[in-house]
């Protein structure tokens, strides 16, 4: 767990994280209220939060039990502290068992929606300004408060949690047993807003256009007079990335674009469009594909397809990087949840790397001093940051694209016809969700290429040819994901024209598996 680098004189909230699956999600709440906001260990001290200078803290939910031997807790010094506090689930029982509360298993686990309903108590305190008396709110909890004690009052209640929001009396704590944070609880992000700007104060700060121009000085501050290049796979993390560096020293980035024959339809030419028109970029397209179908001929295993499209990528990245003369500085497209899930140490930016670890590790005699604009965002804030620069929203808000590419959406080995004939089939899937509306309430939609074939009718004969399955899902967080119900119009067009369009293929068929117990990608 890590800390991200504090932006200069920004307004920061604190959350201390318990191990709940939805700590991320509520960091991003908060950080859309425009107020700068990092994740921290629970085991933070006191003297170390009161270093930091938050303006509001929240504690996170967890799996544990706060009556457990083992079970986690925080520095009781942070409660002196007079910042505000707000406690989420475990957060909130936490707090309550520790002035006074009695903590006890619900008599039945409450899991899903709860109608919460909001006391006239409630309704006059800052928290719940401007919301509903009766909403809907989402519970995952097997624990609750049951008794309060003399320390706090009850603000809100659903049918099975009489304290499903209280106060304490004496200090500025607010605790929820619902999470406020999950897009199920309706009135959640009034709730998080109503705690950091009405509560905590915050001046709001924190925009896309303020984090822009700081990231530009810091760039130029950082680089001098050197070059920079950057890997560009036509992600929104890299583009950004890109463009935040040319717009900091224009034509001294040069961005390395390795056409490894994976990519979907005419990526290559849009990523050159997109760049050539609208900054001061030196652009090289490495045209690899058939060095890597080379190398992956007859290989059928996906962490094997996974490996080999890796290191083909190192390979020829780093013969492309030495040919850049003068170039010392790599930048990469990092975000903070690659922060938090990698364990870094608080202020690990590492001044010289000896690989890249979003592809896979470079040579070890290719050193780069790195540079990573993005460290301290989540997806929203770079898509923000994106339209901040003036990107396209067709590349800002594009679906997750997996590094090895059609690689694993073409199950088995594969070869040029196999991965054209995907090629095709996703351009339509895509285009059909677009047509209708559909892309940004979705997650990701793409096609995959099955490694069996189905008899069909086509005019007067009789066929034998390839199904390609369309997966459609809808998701928050990627953890978790369920099949998007797409309409049957939208459906019934994307197969005829897969079918008519695409040669060699003759039966279409919908994935609705959910994430657990599918994956969203099939390898």
């Amino acid at each position: 767990m890590s800390s991200a680098s504090r932006p200069s004189g920004e307004e920061l909230v604190l959350i201390l994280d318990f191990g709940s699956q939805y700590t991320q999600l509520l960091a991003q709440r908060v950080r859309e209220t425009q107020t700068y906001c990092e994740i921290v260990p629970s085991t933070i001290t006191a003297s170390e939060l009161a270093a930091r200078s938050p303006i509001g803290v929240i504690l996170s939910g967890g799996p544990s039990s706060v009556y457990d031997a083992s079970a986690p807790t925080i520095d009781s010094g942070i409660y002196e502290l007079g910042i505000p506090i707000l406690g989420v689930c475990y957060g909130q029982q936490l707090t309550c068992k520790r002035f006074g509360a009695t903590v006890e298993p619900a008599s039945r686990r409450e899991y899903g929606f709860a109608e919460l309903t909001v006391n006239a108590q409630g309704l006059s305190t800052p928290l719940f300004s401007g919301m509903s008396p009766r909403s809907q709110a989402w519970m995952s909890h097997g624990d609750q408060v049951t008794s309060l004690g003399a320390e706090f009052e009850t603000l809100a209640s659903t049918p099975t949690c009489p304290n499903a929001a209280v106060r304490m009396k004496s200090r500025a704590f607010y605790g929820v047993q619902f999470h406020p944070e999950v897009t199920h609880t309706s009135e959640g992000g009034t709730l998080i807003r109503n705690f950091v700007v009405g509560i905590c104060g915050s001046s709001q700060s924190w925009t896309a256009k303020n984090f822009v121009s700081s990231s530009i000085e810091r760039i130029r501050e950082q680089v001098g007079d050197a070059r920079v290049i950057c890997g560009l796979s036509g992600g929104v993390d890299s583009a950004v990335v890109a463009a935040l560096i040319s717009r900091a020293i224009g034509d001294r980035l040069t961005c390395i674009c390795v056409d490894n024959g994976m990519m979907r339809k005419n990526e290559i030419a849009n990523i050159a469009k997109i760049f050539s028109e609208n900054f001061d970029v030196n652009l090289i397209v490495s045209d690899a594909e058939e060095r890597f179908l080379t190398a992956l001929r007859g290989v059928g295993d996906p962490q094997e397809k996974r490996k080999i499209i890796g290191k083909t990528f190192i390979d020829v990245f780093a013969t492309e990087a030495k040919r850049i003369e003068g170039a010392t500085f790599l930048a990469q497209g990092t975000i903070y949840p690659d922060v938090i899930e990698s364990g870094s140490s608080v202020g690990g930016h590492a001044a010289t790397i000896k690989f890249h670890h979003n592809v896979g590790g470079l040579p070890s005699d290719l050193e780069f001093k790195l540079v990573e604009p993005l460290r301290d965002l989540f997806k929203g804030d770079v898509r923000r940051v994106g339209l901040e620069l003036g990107l396209p929203e067709e590349l800002v808000w594009r679906h997750p694209f997996p590094g090895p590419g059609l690689a694993v959406r073409c199950l088995g080995p594969v070869d040029k016809d196999s991965l054209d004939c995907l090629r095709e089939a996703d351009a339509i899937v895509v285009d059909e969700i677009v047509s209708a509306g559909l892309y940004r309430e979705t997650s990701q939609v793409f096609a995959v290429l099955l490694p069996v074939k189905s008899v069909g009718v086509m005019g007067d004969g009789r066929t034998y040819d390839n199904v390609v399955a369309v997966r459609c899902v809808s998701t928050v967080d990627f953890m978790t994901a369920d099949w998007s119900r797409l309409p049957y119009d939208v459906l019934a067009k994307i197969s005829s024209r897969i079918i008519n369009e695409v040669k060699g293929v003759n039966r279409v068929v919908y994935d609705i598996s959910s994430k657990p117990p599918a994956t969203i990608e099939w390898e």
